[in-house]
């Protein structure tokens, strides 16, 4: 008997939990830290600001004066160097949307991304019609790459923890190796539990 109650307070203690669950929709845009761990929105908010700080320097200008168009730009390998798990992807993204979106340089496939419009452009040599397949030899080569990592440091004392995080990007002329521009952005989240 004793078996059956205490089964029967654990199921219900089961179910109240599940019908407590509660999930709505909210804008993409808006700050939601519930962790302290990095997130969309340290991923968003840095992207901008270094990509804007990049931009704003002299290599740029300097590059237009020099070659009369806009440098093309790869963005390579972002590390994570962190105690969690970050998805490098996303905010690679973030940081190709920021070059685009500002129009001020051309952003050109990289890794395996490239490689899939290889492997289609090898494709459309054998299926599609003469007119309508791309050529080979005519891809944009990238001026500069930009590479970082995004690294942490974790601070902790009983139900306090502060995490920091600083990312590092460079930006290199390809063809002569030269770095161009050395971006860093620092993040510092305090938790308590």
């Amino acid at each position: 008997m004793k078996k059956l109650i205490c089964l029967s307070i654990l199921m219900m203690f089961f179910v109240l939990n599940c019908a407590a669950r509660q999930v709505q929709r909210i804008d993409e845009g808006q700050q939601v830290d519930l962790s302290g761990r990095w997130n969309d929105t340290d991923s968003k908010l840095v992207a901008q600001e270094m990509i804007k700080d990049g931009l704003a320097r002299n290599w740029l200008t300097d590059f237009i004066q020099e070659n009369g168009k806009k440098p093309a730009v790869i963005v390579g390998i972002i590390k994570n160097k962190t105690h969690e798990l970050i998805s490098t992807e996303t905010f690679i993204k973030d940081i190709e949307r920021e070059f685009i979106n500002s129009g001020k340089v051309k952003v050109v496939q990289a890794g395996d991304e490239r490689k899939k419009l290889r492997d289609e452009r090898a494709d459309q040599q054998e299926y599609a019609s003469s007119e309508t397949a791309k050529q080979w030899g005519k891809e944009k080569g990238a001026d500069f790459m930009l590479q970082g990592a995004v690294n942490s440091i974790v601070d902790t004392i009983r139900n306090k923890k502060v995490v920091f995080y600083q990312v590092d990007m460079e930006l290199s002329h390809i063809e002569s190796n030269e770095k161009v521009w050395l971006g860093t952005k620092k993040i510092k989240k305090f938790i308590k539990n």
